[in-house]
């Protein structure tokens, strides 16, 4: 039996417009099989209904009116929005749209909705078309703690707070004490993955550090915003620092505004478009009282989801001009500075590296060479490939914390291509693939330094130690 979700808080002419754009997109898909390969679930599973044309096939059938079931829900959440299938498609199937939708019929799937919970919850794509089975929700634990992971990793002052008692931990050796009664994992999967990501305690750097604007060194070349993160802000604050010094060595004034939140970027990737929406609309917001020539970016998600703002108001005239407008400014900070052109002198970093291409920067963004001409540009810096740079490391977001099996085979396979690469330092461009790869190894035992892109040039540029 289907459930009888109220959708009726979304303007039905929403709905229809959302609903077309994922039917064409459907329609792409010629069944060539190019994107099989390219995907790591495939990989991990063989399973046609864990590939994105297997993905691509069950939303046709939701589009043709099939109500959504448990297991269908299942394969949608078990892909990791990696977009490497996008990389490999010859057809140029917009598969970002098609799993964005199939997110957002899964997580309204089951129970019932007043008109005001449907405005507040449901995104542009509304309710799969065929309703969903009443067995397609979600259990209690897995709603419980996606409701715990959103209420806490968009808002950084709640993340500092919860990491706080943490930091007691680790600093004393009992998170060690409590991983190996295997109690939290038992009470919730999550939270145990979660601690073990969790990067170790450093000095921290306290929050509203920054002033609000950085002048750039020298002439000034650009005015530039930049966007600080929910979990860059918290956990790789010195990586927001080196970008900012890094934008003002090369001639920028850096504007930081104090006003900024969460962008939206990981409940757009989750399904939860209605909160990524408003999300979204702060942060235009704020960046247009900013008065910016471009938005740098230092975290490949983000950067992706803003990126798509224009999209993602496609069906709001009061919004669709000014998504445009600032998505037409966001830049990733190895795309800006190589499109601005580096002055900043260089000073050699003698070390050997290795290059992980985050996917929603790699795949999402198509941005490959930009970081890998920077960082070549740094004397004494070795710069070695990764056997599968562009294959996900399992981190996505917050897939990691829930489908941490799967997050930690992939990690696993990432770690033994960094091991084999010879490198002392590994550079990645997103904070979430730092903590999963950083994760992997430590569970090897294995000591290598990480860093942000960010991290490398400011040490070149400014002679600050990388960590």
């Amino acid at each position: 039996m289907s459930d009888e979700v109220a959708d009726e808080a979304l303007p039905q002419h929403v709905v229809a417009a959302a609903e077309e754009r994922v039917r064409s997109a459907v329609k792409d898909c010629v069944h060539c099989g190019f994107c099989l390969p390219a995907c790591p679930t495939y990989s991990l599973w063989g399973e046609e209904m864990d590939s994105p044309r297997g993905r691509i096939y069950l939303v046709s059938q939701l589009l043709d009116g099939a109500p959504l079931t448990p297991a269908a829900g299942e394969h949608f959440d078990r892909c990791l929005g990696c977009m490497a299938c996008m990389t490999a498609c010859p057809s140029g199937v917009q598969y970002d749209q098609i799993i964005e939708a199939a997110r957002e019929w899964t997580e309204a799937a089951g129970g019932e909705l007043s008109d005001t919970e449907a405005a507040a919850r449901l995104g542009p794509a509304g309710v799969a078309p065929g309703g969903a089975l009443a067995e397609a929700r979600r259990p209690l634990r897995d709603r419980l703690t996606r409701e715990a992971i959103f209420a806490l990793f968009p808002y950084p002052e709640r993340l500092r707070l919860a990491i706080a008692p943490l930091r007691v931990l680790q600093r004393t050796g009992a998170d060690r004490l409590i991983a190996r009664t295997g109690l939290v994992g038992r009470v919730s999967p999550a939270a145990q993955q979660a601690l073990r990501l969790a990067p170790p305690a450093s000095r921290p750097m306290p929050s509203g550090r920054f002033p609000e604007r950085v002048a750039a060194r020298g002439e000034r070349r650009a005015v530039v915003g930049m966007l600080t993160g929910c979990v860059q802000s918290v956990f790789f604050p010195r990586v927001n620092a080196a970008t900012a010094r890094v934008l003002a060595a090369e001639g920028c004034d850096v504007i930081i505004p104090r006003s900024q939140g969460c962008c939206g970027a990981l409940s757009l990737h989750s399904g939860r478009a209605a909160e990524g929406v408003r999300f979204a609309q702060r942060t235009i917001e704020t960046f247009e009282a900013a008065g910016v020539d471009a938005i740098v970016v230092n975290s490949a998600g983000c950067g992706s989801a803003m990126k798509e703002y224009e999209r993602l108001f496609a069906d709001s005239p009061d919004w669709v001009e000014r998504a445009a407008a600032l998505s037409a400014k966001v830049r990733d900070l190895a795309e800006f500075i190589d499109s601005l052109g580096p002055v900043a002198e260089r000073h050699p970093v003698e070390v050997r590296a290795a290059y992980h291409d985050a996917c929603h920067l790699g795949h999402a963004q198509r941005i490959t060479a930009a970081p890998r001409t920077l960082l070549q540009g740094i004397p004494g810096l070795e710069l070695v490939e990764l056997a599968d740079a562009g294959v996900c490391c399992g981190s996505a977001g917050v897939y990691n914390l829930l489908q941490p099996d799967a997050a930690r085979e992939l990690g696993s396979r990432k770690a033994d291509s960094v091991i084999a690469s010879g490198a002392s330092l590994l550079i990645s461009a997103n904070p979430g693939c730092t903590l999963q790869i950083s994760s992997e190894l430590s569970t090897r035992g294995v000591s290598l330094r990480t860093a942000h892109t960010a991290e490398v040039l400011d040490a070149s540029i400014n002679g600050v130690p990388l960590g």
